[in-house]
């Protein structure tokens, strides 16, 4: 719940700034190794955007997958997990290089 009422507060800030009278969407990127469950964030929305400018709005959700390079061979390679081997040569922890993002991108206003 802390994390959607403070996604509600940046698009509130951010509508309050232009001037909006309403929030339609909000479009938020969740990367896979973010540790965010999808659903649940999804249901708190919709409890949370009561009596706010984002009454009626849509929750959009861009998922990022994990991603990570390999330190010994250089190879990007997709990650499962936060601590994932690289799968060309087996000899490094691949480190992140995406996947862990929670950000607002953008918002639909009127």
């Amino acid at each position: 719940m802390s994390l959607v009422i403070s996604i509600l507060d940046i698009a509130e800030t951010q509508a309050r700034e232009a001037a909006a009278r309403a929030i339609n969407s909000i479009t938020v990127e969740v990367g896979a190794l973010a540790g965010v469950e999808i659903e649940a964030l999804q249901f708190c929305f919709t409890a949370a955007r009561r009596n706010t400018l984002a009454a009626n709005a849509e929750l959009r959700i861009a998922e990022i997958p994990g991603q990570g390079q390999c330190p010994a061979c250089g190879r990007i390679s997709p990650a499962e997990t936060l601590v994932a081997v690289c799968r060309r040569c087996d000899d490094g922890v691949l480190e992140i290089k995406q996947g862990r993002e929670l950000r607002v991108r953008s918002l639909n206003v009127d």
